[in-house]
């Protein structure tokens, strides 16, 4: 059902174009679109007591791997203060930023801001660690990736401690010279499809979790609609329609996600018609019967109330025979009763008239 495909930037663009230009109502609004990061800080172990270091912010460049200092912006870390590098190993590491939203392009550099609590201890003696005047402004590291629409990204900062701190010779001052590696990865996919018919307002989803929910809007032109920073997973593809209109939710059950690539569903998923509803009456006092119908080979029935009447709930648009069977005893025995060819249009009770006589 689902072909994964290799995220191109070329095949993307094509998506983008035939997805979005066209039409004012297109299915995601345009500040989903925007990719979103996360930084992580962790560090490689060194031969030390402790590293600290005082992030005070993280800031980075777009496609600009210029050494100037224009065109910085900062991400508003949400974990500022001094972190011990060497606490940050095993698989441990502190989230610095968190799916901050950021123009898409070429993340050329990040800074890492540094307040001037910054120290070694070494043989249980602490030392300020200087900072060269050169990385005053931040410590800057080259990443050069490319982030495209729609995908998040986690950057993990991984410190070499043991290249990083220097000591300077005969002024005896132990400097910060960090030797930073940035990896990514992308941490989301996308899932792109299409519902028809497509001139019903509509909407699909996917539930991540208890408390998040990724939307987006079906165009009514095309049928379209792309879900952008969907994490790794299976889901079930929710597609909601317009209440007042006669189609019903419907669910594409088991879309594969992978980070990194989209996820393309092959086949349009054909909107449900709301089910209707079959009801009636039997004439005969003091006579409880039920009423059925055979729906996709399921019986589904219903018994008649005190005043002999009957309601079938959930019946798919379609045509059917109606059974009425007595189940109150009598002498003589009372007959079942067929009621041919009767229509259930979507969202309608259709009522079986004349009331039924067993």
């Amino acid at each position: 059902m689902n072909i994964l495909k290799k995220l191109k930037v070329a095949l993307f663009s094509i998506v983008l174009i035939s997805f979005f230009g066209c039409n004012d109502s297109q299915s995601t609004d345009a500040s989903m679109a925007a990719p979103t990061i996360s930084i992580r800080l962790a560090d490689a172990p060194g031969d030390y007591d402790m590293v600290n270091i005082e992030v005070i912010d993280v800031m980075i460049k777009m496609n600009d791997d210029s050494d100037d200092d224009n065109g910085w912006q900062t991400l508003d870390p949400i974990n500022t203060g001094i972190y011990n590098l060497l606490e940050l190993t095993g698989g441990i590491n502190v989230l610095l930023v968190e799916k901050f939203q950021i123009p898409a392009g070429t993340l050329s550099q990040i800074r890492l801001v540094l307040g001037e609590n910054n120290t070694v201890v070494m043989d249980g003696e602490e030392f300020d660690l200087k900072t060269p005047s050169a990385q005053q402004s931040g410590l800057k590291i080259k990443v050069n990736e490319e982030l495209l629409p729609g995908f998040t990204y986690d950057f993990l900062l991984d410190f070499d401690v043991d290249k990083s701190i220097v000591v300077a010779g005969n002024s005896e001052n132990i400097n910060l010279k960090p030797v930073i590696r940035a990896t990514t990865i992308a941490t989301s996919g996308i899932i792109n499809g299409f519902v028809t018919p497509f001139d019903v307002q509509s909407t699909a989803s996917v539930v991540v979790s208890e408390t998040e929910t990724i939307t987006a809007n079906v165009n009514n032109e095309t049928g379209a609609f792309s879900l952008w920073g969907v994490p790794a997973g299976t889901y079930d593809v929710i597609i909601t329609p317009d209440p007042t209109s006669i189609y019903a939710d419907t669910i594409l059950e088991g879309v594969v996600v992978t980070n990194g690539e989209i996820t393309d569903i092959i086949a349009p998923i054909q909107l449900n018609l709301k089910p209707g509803s079959i009801t009636g009456k039997i004439t005969n006092a003091g006579i409880v019967a039920t009423a059925s119908v055979l729906v996709d080979g399921v019986t589904i029935t219903a018994d008649t109330d005190e005043n002999g009447i009957f309601l079938l709930e959930n019946i798919p648009v379609g045509e059917y025979t109606v059974t009425i069977t007595p189940v109150t005893v009598t002498d003589p025995p009372l007959s079942p009763k067929d009621i041919l060819n009767v229509k259930v249009e979507a969202g309608v009770k259709t009522s079986i008239t004349p009331d039924i006589t067993l």
